[in-house]
């Protein structure tokens, strides 16, 4: 027997205990100091007493090396397999124009709007958009879907962009589709009547702190305060019913404030419907806008940040609760998710199309140029040379992966990020997950387990 490659050992922050985990085997244990110091030092193939032995032979941490490879095939098949029926997120995009200067947008390197007689009756745009709804019923025929309104920013004032998202509205309902839509949320109060038609999923909306914060951060082209109409926005979609998924967008220039984002969400009376959640975005370096980088996050300063926020103010939480890699998971759950052989959808699990009739592989690189994969209009045309690497693309496939004990956890990370830093897909983009984990076991975990019986020495 010997330790299996798959267990992930970190101590908790803060804490003299461990965290000891395994995804193929589904275990977590918390476990005293001097266990975990052992296990650090590489001591666990030592281990003689019978007990011991035996209990973390049940718990997959001991392994025959022979057994383990068994059972993690047939944990990939199950994922593979899983992802062939898994929903598919399809993205769509009626235009890059937004009425938003934001200080840190990418999307200002990308294709122009389409000209205006494009966005009238009969013309491009819309005939791009039928086009797209013929090639989801047609290539998605047997597969469970939605779609996002994508952009840019698709809910402008514009009578041709009111047109655009009623079509849209209209099409993913005459198909039983549920429909996402991401906004900048300026707009959002006066299309709630519109999207009250559709079977709306939710709408991601943007609001980057309170209004001194926010404002300085995502104002109009050519100037001008956006946080109150957001704020109207968020409440007449939840008024009228619809989901919102509230986004924040940190650095290192706004997260001191994203206590006071908390507070000021929590006493709208916005966390306490039920249709309401949050998510946090971290501002990096993806494209081109981010020239200022001592501004940007790794994911390891953002979540010591978070945490220490957390620990100073812990109705935080009550708004968002961060999921330092698989902690929160694990503790709301009381047991591990499955093993992550991939965590890139692109090409699999996600698409995305824009009004030129380009076919991408994702959101992060959705009218980026030279990242199409194929079009679905004029012509219908997958360039499979283009498809395939983002397809194959898993911890199998990927050299410096193997080895890697959190390679489950982490499942190769983004793709587009691979892709954008090393000029493949088939490359890691790594993610932090034993100090992500740390962090996280000492904001969820400290009383949630109890330590297991330290073994006997």
């Amino acid at each position: 027997m010997q330790p299996s490659k798959h267990n992930i050992l970190t101590k908790i922050h803060g804490d003299e205990r461990w965290l000891l985990a395994n995804l193929l085997s589904g275990e977590a244990d918390v476990r005293e100091a001097a266990f975990g110091e052992r296990l650090s030092r590489g001591e666990i193939s030592a281990i003689e007493d019978d007990a011991q032995v035996t209990e973390l032979s049940a718990k997959g941490y001991l392994v025959d090396p022979d057994e383990e490879q068994r059972r993690y095939r047939k944990a990939y098949l199950d994922f593979l397999e899983t992802r062939t029926t898994d929903e598919v997120q399809l993205f769509y995009a009626p235009t890059y124009a937004c009425n938003f200067g934001c200080s840190y947008c990418f999307q200002d390197e990308y294709a122009p709007p389409p000209p205006a007689e494009n966005a009238e009756p009969g013309g491009h745009a819309e005939a791009a958009l039928a086009a797209f709804f013929a090639y989801v019923d047609a290539t998605f025929r047997d597969r469970k879907k939605y779609v996002t309104l994508f952009g840019g920013e698709p809910l402008l004032s514009s009578p041709s962009a009111r047109r655009m998202v009623d079509a849209i509205v209209a099409g993913t309902t005459e198909r039983g589709l549920d429909l996402a839509v991401v906004t900048n949320g300026y707009n959002l109060a006066s299309y709630v009547p519109a999207l009250q038609k559709g079977r709306i999923r939710e709408v991601q909306v943007t609001l980057d702190g309170t209004e001194k914060v926010h404002d300085a951060r995502r104002y109009l082209k050519g100037g001008g305060e956006t946080f109150q109409r957001v704020v109207e926005g968020v409440d007449a979609a939840l008024a009228a019913g619809l989901a919102v998924n509230l986004r924040a967008v940190l650095d290192r220039d706004n997260v001191e404030s994203f206590g006071e984002l908390a507070h000021f969400a929590i006493e709208r009376g916005w966390t306490k419907h039920p249709g309401f959640k949050s998510q946090i975005g971290r501002n990096y370096e993806l494209h081109h806008c981010q020239s200022e980088r001592s501004r940007l996050y790794t994911r390891v300063s953002l979540y010591e940040d978070l945490h220490r926020l957390v620990e100073r103010d812990p109705a935080i939480l009550e708004f968002h609760k961060p999921a330092f890699s698989i902690a929160k998971f694990l503790f709301e759950r009381g047991q591990l998710p499955d093993p992550l052989f991939d965590a890139c959808p692109a090409c699999k699990t996600e698409w995305a199309f824009d009004y030129t009739g380009r076919i991408y592989p994702c959101t992060a690189n959705v009218g980026k140029s030279g990242e199409a994969v194929g079009t679905f209009w004029p012509e219908v045309k997958l360039d499979a040379s283009l498809v395939e690497p983002w397809e194959e693309r898993d911890v199998l496939g990927m050299k410096s992966c193997q080895g890697c004990s959190v390679q489950l956890a982490c499942g190769g990370g983004c793709g587009a990020v691979a892709k954008n830093r090393d000029g493949t897909v088939d490359a890691p983009d790594c993610r932090p997950v034993k100090e992500l984990l740390s962090l996280g076991c000492s904001v969820y975990g400290k009383d949630a387990l109890a330590p297991s019986p330290a073994p006997a020495e």
